[in-house]
């Protein structure tokens, strides 16, 4: 029997939200992004507002501000040759630790807990 992974449902790391899709609202994944699936941890460019990438632990030249997580991808998508517009939880939710993604350089625990500490001035709790 082939064992096969299924990858991450959509809105499947939410907890709660607020009333009225309050806690939606949209963004930019920049093409070359890649693909970037469900329920990972987002930053904002400072350069470019409203375009969000994988936040990195640290800051990487070019992509500054992406540093500081500050949303999570609602749907997976492929920007690897396109800019894709999205659907990103941004304000008053709650999210599930073992259901998010974060990047690849979020590689330890002290990493994820500084990225939880900043979704978490941004207004989503992270159980």
């Amino acid at each position: 029997m082939e064992t096969v992974t299924m990858q991450t449902r959509a809105l499947s790391f939410l907890l709660s939200e607020a009333a009225g899709r309050r806690s939606r609202s949209k963004a930019t994944i920049p093409s070359g992004t890649g693909k970037v699936e469900a329920s990972t941890v987002l930053g904002e460019l400072d350069a470019n507002e409203g375009h969000f990438i994988p936040s990195p632990a640290d800051t990487v030249v070019g992509s500054e501000g992406a540093e500081t997580a500050k949303a999570i991808l609602a749907y997976g998508v492929d920007a690897t040759n396109n800019d894709v517009e999205v659907t990103i939880i941004d304000r008053d939710a709650e999210a599930k630790f073992p259901m998010l993604t974060f990047d690849a350089s979020v590689d330890d625990q002290p990493k994820k807990d500084a990225k939880i500490a900043q979704l978490s001035a941004a207004g989503i709790r992270v159980r």
